[in-house]
């Protein structure tokens, strides 16, 4: 079963990072990252540089937080790349998040930005189980870069079409 057709060669799943509680009248749509957080965005951001991660193509909810960890993206990661952000990412189940994926035409690899639990569904649709819990058994941390590599040649039904070759964290 492939929920990501025609599927990407490499997907990046960046949960936003760390964001401040809201303040009172505060819509949560509006909350920015936190002192820690935007800590975070560069860190990761920082680390995915030093290891040449590159997507194409970012996709990012339109939620003030993930629009700032997707600025600590667009300053850290080199070159220019087109950055897209969707209202329908927030607050979104996880199939939001496989029909913008299915949505991607040719695009070789891409970076999502956006939120828990979706981030972490998908992951889990993506890779399974076992895999999800041994990499993040804490479940999914702020500012958490799952990367994932499709694996065409697996056989099928034998396992599933994509392998997490990487887990950044803060």
């Amino acid at each position: 079963m492939n929920l990501v057709s025609p599927p990407p060669y490499r997907i990046y799943l960046l949960r936003h990072a760390k964001s401040d509680w809201a303040k009172p009248g505060e819509r949560d749509f509006d909350r920015a990252l936190s002192n820690s957080g935007f800590a975070e965005a560069e860190m990761v951001a920082v680390t995915a540089a030093a290891k040449a991660y590159r997507p194409d193509l970012v996709i990012s909810s339109t939620a003030l937080r993930c629009r700032q960890t997707a600025d600590a993206i667009k300053r850290n990661l080199p070159g220019s790349m087109p950055f897209r952000f969707l209202d329908e990412l927030y607050n979104a189940p996880a199939d939001t998040y496989f029909e913008v994926l299915s949505g991607l035409g040719n695009v070789r690899s891409v970076m999502l930005i956006g939120h828990n639990p979706a981030m972490e569904e998908v992951l889990e649709t993506l890779v399974g189980t076992a895999a999800l819990q041994a990499a993040i058994p804490d479940g999914y941390p702020t500012a958490g870069l799952a990367v994932l590599d499709h694996a065409p040649d697996t056989a099928a039904g034998s396992a599933k079409p994509w392998r997490l070759t990487d887990f950044l964290t803060h």
